[in-house]
């Protein structure tokens, strides 16, 4: 028994056929837009989504900002480690040497801040910035705080912490401002 030999297949040119393109693209569902008005090309960018949605617009000076930050924490770390008398006195005005592993735990404190510092730097991930930018901003509303209450309980107002608290709170107000523009959704064009 010999069987038949089967006719040549007939092969569609969907390529050239635009209604079948359309219908086929449809039924995939690329090609149209997504809740974010975004249009897919292929049913992988869409699975994998456009990095480009993802890209910080940085303000301008901001990695200037963070780096600025990260070597002023790590060098009042360094210096709270390894002369914390003389750190203190610069600050109070007043010499107690019962205070070095406070100095120095704060130190450790510092250095580790400088190092989420140096990490916000070097990333591009916009809520790894943001997290710095607001590890920062406690930072210096604490240490603003801190530093008020016990000027408070001293009783003394030395010209060094006056100049400690201005520059906290200009600090935390420029950090605050590039948390708050990071954070701002982009203006759709």
């Amino acid at each position: 028994m010999a069987s038949k030999p089967h006719p040549p297949l007939m092969k569609k040119h969907s390529q050239t056929d635009l209604i079948s393109r359309l219908k086929s693209r449809k039924i995939l569902g690329v090609g149209g837009e997504d809740d974010d008005g975004e249009v897919h090309r292929s049913k992988i960018s869409q699975m994998l989504g456009n990095e480009t949605k993802f890209a910080v617009r940085e303000p301008i000076g901001l990695r200037v900002w963070i780096l600025i930050s990260a070597v002023g924490f790590t060098a009042m770390a360094l210096m709270a480690l390894v002369f914390p008398n003389q750190l203190y006195e610069v600050v109070f005005e007043e010499e107690l040497s019962t205070i070095n592993i406070s100095v120095r735990l704060y130190g450790g404190a510092l250095l580790s801040l400088a190092l989420i510092m140096w990490n916000g730097l070097y990333t591009a991930e916009k809520i790894v910035i943001q997290w710095t930018l607001l590890s920062e901003a406690c930072y210096f509303a604490v240490q603003f705080l801190v530093t008020s209450i016990t000027l408070m309980e001293i009783g003394i107002l030395p010209n060094a912490a006056m100049l400690l608290l201005l520059s906290r709170v200009l600090f935390l107000v420029v950090t605050m401002a590039y948390y708050y523009h990071l954070g701002r959704k982009p203006k759709k064009i």
